[in-house]
C-alpha cells in the first residue's frame, strides 16, 4: 500500500461521522431549544450552582448567616412600620409571621428575576470561550436560589412552631401545603421566564439593567407581601389578581398559616402565564443566543 493510498484512509476515518461524539453547529430553528443537553451537562450546571451558592458570601465574616439575616431584617422592618405605625391589616395573623411568608416567598421569586436577567451580560466571557448550553447558567441560578429558598424556608418554619407552642392560633392546611412544590415550581418559573426574556433584551438594550433592579422592588407593592388580598377594595382586586405572583403567595399563606385568599380558578391563571412566560423567555434565548456575542 503506497502512502498516498494510506493518507487517503486516515483521512476518511477522521472524517467519519462515528468518529466524532459532538457536532457543534448554530442552532437555526426557533423551537430547537435543545433541552436534551441540559441533562448531559448537569455536572457543570451543579458546578454553576455550587458557584453561585458559595460565592454570595465569601470571604464574609458572617458568611452563611446572612441567608438567614436578611429574611429576619426584612421581616422586623416591615412589622414595624407597616404592622405598627400603618396598621396594615394581616388576615388576623400574627404581623411577624405574616411578613416573613411574604418575604420568603418573594425573595425566591425576585433573586431568580433579577439574576438571571443578567446571564448574557455577567456571563460574555465565558461564552466567548467554549461551548455549553448557554440554559444551563439560568437553571444553574434557580436551584442555588432554591438552595437559599429552602434555608430561609426552615427559619419561616421554626418560626410557625414558635408561635404555636405560645398558643397562638394558627391552623396550616395540610392539603395545599403537600402542593407546595408547585407553588414553588410557579414561581421559579416565572422568575426564569421573565428573566430570560429581560437577559436577551439587554444584550442590546442595556438600560434594562436598571429598570429591572427598581422594577421588582414596585412590582413588590403590586403582590400582597405586605397586604392581604381582602385589604383591597373589591372593585380594585382584578388588577391586584392579574398579577401572576398573587395567587401563589396568597395559597402559600393559606397553607401554611390558614389565612389567604384561594381560589383554583387564579391559581390555574397563574399556572398557564407560567408555561407561556418560560415558552416564549426560551424561544426568545435561542434565538438570542445565536448572535449576542456580536452585540454584548
Amino acid at each position: 500500500m503506497n502512502t498516498n493510498n494510506l493518507v487517503e484512509q486516515n483521512i476518511d476515518t477522521i472524517l467519519d461521522d462515528q468518529y466524532w461524539t459532538m457536532d457543534i453547529e448554530p442552532q437555526r430553528g426557533l423551537l430547537d431549544l435543545r433541552f436534551g443537553e441540559l441533562w448531559r451537562y448537569r455536572d457543570l450546571v451543579m458546578l454553576f450552582v455550587r458557584r453561585d451558592f458559595v460565592a454570595v458570601y465569601k470571604q464574609t465574616i458572617l458568611g452563611p448567616l446572612w441567608y438567614l439575616i436578611q429574611p429576619l431584617l426584612t421581616t422586623v422592618i416591615f412589622t414595624f412600620i407597616f404592622g405598627q405605625i400603618a396598621r396594615l391589616p394581616t388576615d388576623g395573623l400574627p404581623q411577624f409571621l405574616f411578613y416573613m411568608s411574604g418575604t420568603v416567598v418573594w425573595s425566591y421569586f425576585a433573586e431568580c428575576l433579577n439574576k438571571t436577567s443578567n446571564t448574557f451580560v455577567q456571563n460574555a466571557n465565558l461564552f466567548g470561550k467554549v461551548y455549553f448550553p448557554r440554559m444551563a447558567v439560568p437553571v444553574s441560578i434557580l436551584i442555588s436560589n432554591l438552595i437559599t429558598f429552602s434555608i430561609q424556608f426552615a427559619l419561616f418554619v421554626a418560626f410557625i412552631l414558635y408561635f404555636v407552642l405560645r398558643g397562638t392560633p394558627i391552623q396550616p392546611n395540610w392539603l395545599w401545603i403537600t402542593l407546595s412544590p408547585l407553588l414553588i415550581l410557579m414561581m421559579a418559573g416565572l422568575g426564569l421566564g421573565f428573566g430570560v426574556i429581560i437577559s436577551s433584551l439587554t444584550t442590546k438594550y442595556r438600560d434594562l439593567r436598571f429598570l429591572v433592579t427598581f422594577g421588582v422592588q414596585l412590582l413588590m407593592y403590586a403582590t400582597p407581601v405586605i397586604y392581604p388580598v381582602s385589604a383591597i377594595p373589591e372593585r380594585f382586586q382584578w388588577i391586584i389578581l392579574a398579577n401572576p405572583m398573587t395567587p401563589i403567595v396568597e395559597a402559600f399563606r393559606y397553607a401554611f398559616l390558614g389565612a389567604g385568599t384561594v381560589d383554583l380558578g387564579h391559581l390555574l391563571y397563574s399556572f398557564v402565564f407560567m408555561l407561556i412566560v418560560v415558552f416564549l423567555g426560551s424561544v426568545i434565548f435561542n434565538r438570542v443566543e445565536q448572535t449576542f456575542m456580536d452585540t454584548v
